[in-house]
């Protein structure tokens, strides 16, 4: 996601392509020395080495694709669909970038494994899927 003018200088979609590559080497080009990782779902901070080696350690293959990257100041953020290639299992990630010097300082995700709703909603009848 590079843009001229007030440039944050950063590749969302390709800083996503190595986590799930899970490609340590080029995830630790993306990152500041100083950054901060947090994962609100399990209450966990980590440098950004201790998430490399998290991320690079989770078991199996991933693929996914990014649906959606906005600016908002100095973050971008990224939705992204995200897919076990062993078990199917898919969940939605959604990120927020903190950047500086084209590099992330802090990084807030959320995470969510994908599902149906829940009985007492469909039971409603009230929504209707997103996609078929």
């Amino acid at each position: 996601m590079e843009k001229t003018g007030r440039e944050l200088q950063i590749d969302m979609a390709g800083y996503w392509a190595a986590c799930l590559a899970q490609d340590a080497g080029r995830m630790e080009g993306f990152f500041h020395p100083e950054a901060l990782v947090y994962w609100h779902n399990t209450n966990e901070c980590f440098t950004a080495r201790e998430f490399i080696t998290v991320n690079c350690h989770y078991p199996g293959e991933w693929t996914g694709v990014v649906e959606r990257l906005e600016e908002a100041g100095d973050t971008c953020v990224a939705a992204v669909r995200v897919l076990s290639a062993r078990t199917g299992q898919s969940f939605h990630a959604v990120s927020f970038a903190k950047i500086r010097a084209g590099r992330i300082v802090r990084l807030d995700e959320y995470w969510g494994e994908d599902g149906e709703p829940p009985l007492w909603r469909r039971e409603l009848g009230l929504s209707r899927p997103i996609h078929d």
